[in-house]
């Protein structure tokens, strides 16, 4: 049962980041607009993330840049002068959230439950959604559209990708069938090694017939890790990291056969465009932040690095908790991969 009687006029979602997390937002974004069609919707996002669903309808999108530092509240408080919502999903658990939220006049703020809002982000709610243990991210996200009394069964995405995009990524793989690795993580300690990746890409050429494509932002880091993987191969992949908008990875992603990636926002936008997603998980756990479509395909050594790590099985520590250490990715071998590879591609060729 709702605390509201009756639909609101206006909503506001606040979530600034990451790339993955804005997609496993768009559930319930779409929730909402389906089934109230004549709330008027607003949604604070980071520039970054926003270059990814700029152009969904029927969304106001409010650019809040956080690379301006404290200018980015008072530009936030400048912007919403004067305005009122109904209700406010604060979907954000950061202070930097929290702090911006204030600026933000809603008759419900709706956030977090005391045991999930960390960064004192509890304090900045009037209401919360229930506490579930052991959720996957996706689904934390959906408690707020489900205490609206909104129905959540049906899960759907919807970014949309420009026809123009679609074509520029068709020249440039030159129609061929491909796999894409994102082999970059935002944290360097989820990246597995350039030879490890060199060997997966020679095996879907040689064993598949596959050409694979090396994708990423523009960082150096990011840049020359798939310098350094390409170097290393016999089968050349070809190179897009850095070279693409964010639309056209997206396109990249969407066409793909396969994408494989440790957690990274690359891997979500391509579960949220329907590809099949290879996760490399062993820093966290892929049942709370893998891709959400394809967690069975997901490579998942996080028990084991959990255990010779602090002795620790998932259930005895807190949900969520990542492994600390430089070496967590060597956790995962090749052949790892190449099973996960060939439980997919061998029923796909059939």
């Amino acid at each position: 049962m709702s605390f509201i009687s009756s639909p609101p006029a206006s909503l506001c979602i606040l979530r600034l980041s990451a790339i993955g997390d804005v997609t496993h937002v768009l559930p319930a974004l779409n929730c909402i607009r389906q089934q109230w069609p004549d709330c008027k919707i607003s949604w604070i996002i980071g520039k970054l993330e926003h270059q990814l669903v700029h152009d969904i309808a029927g969304v106001e999108f409010i650019i809040y840049d956080k690379s301006a530092g404290r200018e980015a509240n008072k530009t936030l408080k400048q912007t919403l002068k004067g305005r009122r919502f109904d209700i406010l999903l604060h979907m954000q658990i950061s202070l930097r959230a929290s702090l911006a939220s204030r600026h933000i006049q809603a008759t419900y703020k709706i956030g977090f439950d005391f045991k999930r809002g960390r960064n004192f982000q509890w304090l900045f709610s009037n209401k919360k959604i229930p506490y579930v243990p052991h959720q996957h991210v996706l689904d934390s996200f959906l408690e707020f559209p489900k205490l609206l009394g909104l129905n959540t069964e049906t899960i759907e995405w919807h970014i949309p990708v420009p026809e123009s995009d679609r074509l520029f990524i068709q020249k440039a793989t030159h129609n061929k069938r491909y796999v894409v690795i994102n082999p970059s993580a935002s944290n360097a300690v989820r990246n597995w090694g350039a030879d490890h990746y060199a060997t997966i890409i020679d095996y879907l050429s040689e064993r598949y017939g596959l050409i694979c494509v090396l994708s990423g932002g523009p960082s150096d880091n990011e840049i020359r890790l798939s310098q350094t993987i390409a170097e290393e191969t016999k089968n050349k992949p070809l190179l897009l990291t850095g070279q693409t908008t964010l639309k056209q990875l997206a396109a990249l992603l969407q066409q793909a056969q396969l994408v494989i990636a440790p957690d990274t926002g690359p891997a979500h936008i391509a579960n949220a465009l329907g590809t099949p997603v290879i996760g490399l998980y062993a820093n966290s756990n892929p049942y709370r932040t893998g891709p959400y479509s394809w967690l069975d395909l997901c490579v998942n050594l996080y028990p084991e690095a959990l255990l010779e790590t602090y002795n620790k099985t998932v259930e005895q520590v807190r949900w969520g908790r990542r492994v600390r250490r430089d070496d967590i990715m060597e956790f995962i071998t090749k052949d790892h991969v190449i099973d996960k590879i060939d439980l997919f591609l061998e029923q796909w060729q059939d």
